[in-house]
């Protein structure tokens, strides 16, 4: 385990990259990112299901307490969602078990992987990935309780799509009905081989249609975001727009933090998104892992006059990162 030795950093850099990037800067709700702790705040364990890896975690804030489930990945391979809990956002206390594992066909020998999490009334919706070793396909189960889960199966699947032409993942829920309809921005594959970020709308949150013929956020060539750009946590609702967090990868897959603000009244309609990464893999443990380079974010949280931000560190490690409310 990792020494939990925690420290606040603040980077000059994104200081000014933020004061260029957003002349404005009460169009986003937060301001600079910073890293709470200089190490992982979740790190794999044992010999078991969360010993080769444990990344790219969901959040939700429940009876005082920030609920993160995360994926963990034993030495075969095959992924588990974790859960564990905080007070303070950073010290986090880990059921023994894993409280979602792979039972149905379309995540058999592959598992369950990056979950994303938002909440409408008393239930909570899971979006993960389902990987069988063919085919990985976005998922959704819902659960009262965060511990157990009733699956509702595949909603976005591989190989069909508009032009999403291969596996699907990656739902990140719009957390409000916008013309009657709920939203969810989420992965799919291009024809060209680019990870791109495509829409689809639904009447229940259970069966979801695609909403348009093309990705509504697409990759750029010779940015950070030239071969991915995929769906980081659930959407921040503002008056000014829908800002999805999201996280863009480069020719060399080196993944970095983008912001994407879309219409509120329209989400297919893109009106801004950063020219520069707002993060970036900088500690040992989020350049060096199973994948090197990569810091990706998942889970989102308000706690307090800060957002914080919870992600995967080279497919390894859990880390952390705030930014202060503006507005």
């Amino acid at each position: 385990m990792i020494p939990s030795i925690h420290k606040r950093v603040l980077f000059p850099s994104f200081v000014l990259l933020l004061a260029l990037l957003f002349p404005d800067n009460g169009s986003l709700p937060f301001g600079v990112w910073r890293r709470v702790s200089d190490t992982p705040v979740i790190a794999p364990l044992g010999d078991g299901w969360e010993s080769a890896g444990t990344f790219n975690p969901a959040v939700v804030t429940r009876e005082g307490k920030i609920v993160m489930l995360y994926r963990a990945q034993d030495k075969a391979g095959t992924s588990r969602l974790g859960y564990a809990e905080s007070s303070d956002g950073v010290h986090f206390t880990r059921r023994a078990e894993p409280v979602f594992s792979p039972s149905a066909d379309y995540e058999k020998d592959g598992g369950v992987e990056d979950p994303r999490l938002v909440q409408f009334g008393d239930t909570y919706y899971l979006t993960y990935t389902g990987y069988n070793k063919k085919d990985a396909q976005l998922c959704l189960a819902t659960s009262q309780d965060l511990i157990h889960w009733d699956r509702k199966g595949v909603i976005i699947p591989a190989n069909k799509g508009n032009w999403n032409v291969k596996w699907t993942k990656s739902g990140a829920i719009v957390p409000e009905k916008i013309d009657g309809k709920y939203w969810m921005y989420f992965l799919g594959t291009s024809a060209d081989n680019k990870d791109q970020a495509g829409l689809a709308f639904s009447p229940d949150l259970l069966h979801w249609t695609e909403a348009t013929d093309a990705p509504v956020l697409p990759v750029r060539p010779g940015q950070f975001d030239w071969r991915v750009a995929e769906p980081g946590p659930a959407p921040l609702l503002t008056a000014d727009g829908i800002v999805l967090i999201y996280n863009g990868a480069d020719d060399k897959l080196v993944y970095r933090t983008g912001i994407a603000v879309f219409d509120r009244h329209d989400p297919r309609r893109l009106i801004w998104r950063s020219s520069k990464p707002v993060f970036a893999p900088e500690k040992e443990w989020e350049k060096i892992g199973q994948v090197p380079n990569v810091v990706f974010v998942e889970g989102m949280v308000q706690k307090g006059d800060k957002y914080l931000f919870y992600y995967g560190g080279a497919d390894t490690y859990v880390g952390v990162a705030e930014a202060q409310v503006t507005r």
